[in-house]
């Protein structure tokens, strides 16, 4: 997303500070909608008509709302944004969430002021992750793009706009909004223009501009192509990419500033496009399926942004990356694959591909012996059933599973602990001819089926798998902070749970 508004904090009065538009956030209430503490000068400036004119216009203050309305000589500024907190003013996802409808809601201004919950370094960058994000658009195909119109100048007002920690947090917040837009970027480009090796040339730049500069973190990039994926015994990344007359990559990165604390270890699912394989997907189901490298994408920018934010923890990233297609060089149902570190694997369903992909990585992984390992993947649809398109799944050892969810709520990403059944390890060993079988075509726990094959490759380590299948895109209309299309879900999870590893 190209950058060309600038955020800053100031402590000035809503009802007097110049700007095009001021947003101000209305708190729901059993006592009827009443402006938060932070436009409490637009309150005043109102009196006793604030209640009437709010119900003139229909504000009620519920989550999601945003109405305009012009001003008179209450205040300064010619607009004024009524934008839904809901119950809970101070909940920094909800504050999250009424940045990000503002930021769709005020049009074409070049100034706006936001006057929402801010009395803490938690809600400025709330404040400021909402906006960036709610107004992020992906414009890089279309041939007008006058409909995306960005404020020069977003000002936060605040009372704590002079101390250290505030100015710290915004600084954080458009770190995490970059890696997220990046993200959305990413998995919202054409398949045809996003295969691996395209891919990875899109990581290398991302890289070379984090990287480059005096005092720019230090991040090593390492890519792999298929022959040297053959030479690396990388025979689940192969069987997929095989297909394809774009060969596989694998991206690897690292990251060690001196006084880390904890080595993690992130992996993420990169199949720039899946037709199932032989296995094919119906059509309608192939429309979205470039967006199955979401859990590359959100690895890679997650690394940098952890890079960039100077965090001391080692972290070394795999991005394994294939297109699943059908030719005569492609993978068969009943086919013996030999996976990195040995394992063979019976394929019963080429569209069950992802697992062979993560199972490459994570035995690479492993290797490195780091203290967590996470991966994360759009791997089956069976979670998308379970918990919709707004609650990734989460499997894996009690501790670090307890530790993603904790960084979920704190990240403002909604996740769900799910089981690895005992009976899925009989499941997973069923093969008459190898040592896992891939898929066994049982309707039932399919997604719990996939993270049990995962965890063989994983070494016994303390691991969490995140399956955000149906996340990764927004086939409906914006909410939130939320655009339609790609939606950067995992990313901040991802970074948070290294924040909190580092202490």
């Amino acid at each position: 997303m190209p950058r060309v508004t600038s955020y800053s904090l100031r402590s000035a009065s809503p009802a007097k500070t110049r700007a095009d538009a001021v947003v101000v956030g209305v708190v729901a209430s059993d006592k009827g909608p009443r402006l938060c503490d932070a436009a409490e000068d637009v309150s005043k400036a109102h009196g006793r008509r604030l209640g009437a004119f709010l119900s003139t216009m229909g504000v009620t203050g519920k989550a999601g709302e945003a109405v305009k309305a012009p001003t008179r000589d209450e205040v300064n500024a010619p607009l004024l944004v009524f934008v839904g907190l809901g119950p809970d003013p101070a909940d920094p996802i909800a504050v999250r969430r009424a940045a990000g409808v503002a930021a769709r809601s005020v049009p074409n201004a070049a100034s706006v002021a936001l006057a929402l919950p801010s009395e803490t370094p938690e809600l400025v960058a709330a404040v400021v992750e909402g906006h960036r994000l709610g107004s992020y658009a992906f414009t890089a195909y279309k041939s007008s793009r006058s409909e995306t119109t960005e404020p020069a100048d977003v000002v936060v007002l605040t009372p704590i706009a002079r101390r250290s920690e505030a100015t710290d947090a915004l600084a954080r917040a458009e770190v995490l909004a970059d890696a997220v837009a990046l993200t959305r970027d990413w998995v919202n480009t054409p398949p045809r223009d996003c295969t691996p090796p395209l891919l990875a040339d899109l990581v290398t730049k991302a890289h070379k501009e984090v990287t480059k500069g005096r005092g720019a973190p230090k991040v090593k990039l390492e890519v792999f192509d298929h022959e040297q994926l053959a030479e690396m015994g990388c025979g689940g990344i192969l069987s997929v990419g095989s297909s394809s007359a774009a060969p596989p990559r694998l991206v690897r990165l690292s990251y060690a500033p001196r006084g880390a604390k904890a080595h993690l270890a992130l992996i993420g699912k990169g199949v720039t496009f899946d037709s199932g394989g032989l296995t094919i997907k119906p059509s309608s189901s192939m429309l979205h399926m470039k967006g199955d490298m979401a859990g590359a994408a959100s690895v890679v920018a997650a690394t940098l942004a952890i890079a960039r934010l100077g965090l001391p923890l080692r972290v070394t990233t795999y991005a394994p990356m294939a297109e699943n297609m059908v030719s005569g060089t492609a993978t068969r149902p009943g086919d013996v694959i030999t996976m990195h570190g040995g394992t063979t694997v019976e394929i019963a369903n080429t569209d069950a591909e992802g697992r062979m992909l993560l199972g490459d990585a994570l035995s690479m992984a492993v290797g490195d012996e780091p203290d967590v390992v996470v991966d994360i993947a759009t791997l089956t649809g069976h979670m998308q059933l379970a918990l919709g398109d707004k609650v990734g799944a989460v499997m894996g050892t009690d501790d670090e599973v307890a530790a993603v969810l904790a960084a979920g709520v704190a990240a403002g990403e909604q996740h769900w602990r799910m089981p690895i059944p005992e009976e899925m390890k009989e499941r997973i060993s069923s093969s008459k001819v190898a040592d896992l079988l891939q898929h066994d075509w049982v309707r039932w726990g399919g997604g719990l089926y996939a993270s049990a094959f995962l965890r063989e490759f994983t070494g016994g380590l303390p691991w969490a798998h995140l399956d955000i299948a149906g996340k990764e895109i927004n086939t409906g209309a914006p909410y939130g902070h939320v655009p339609s299309g790609a939606t950067g879900f995992g990313v901040t999870t991802l970074v948070e749970l290294a924040r909190s590893m580092a202490g």
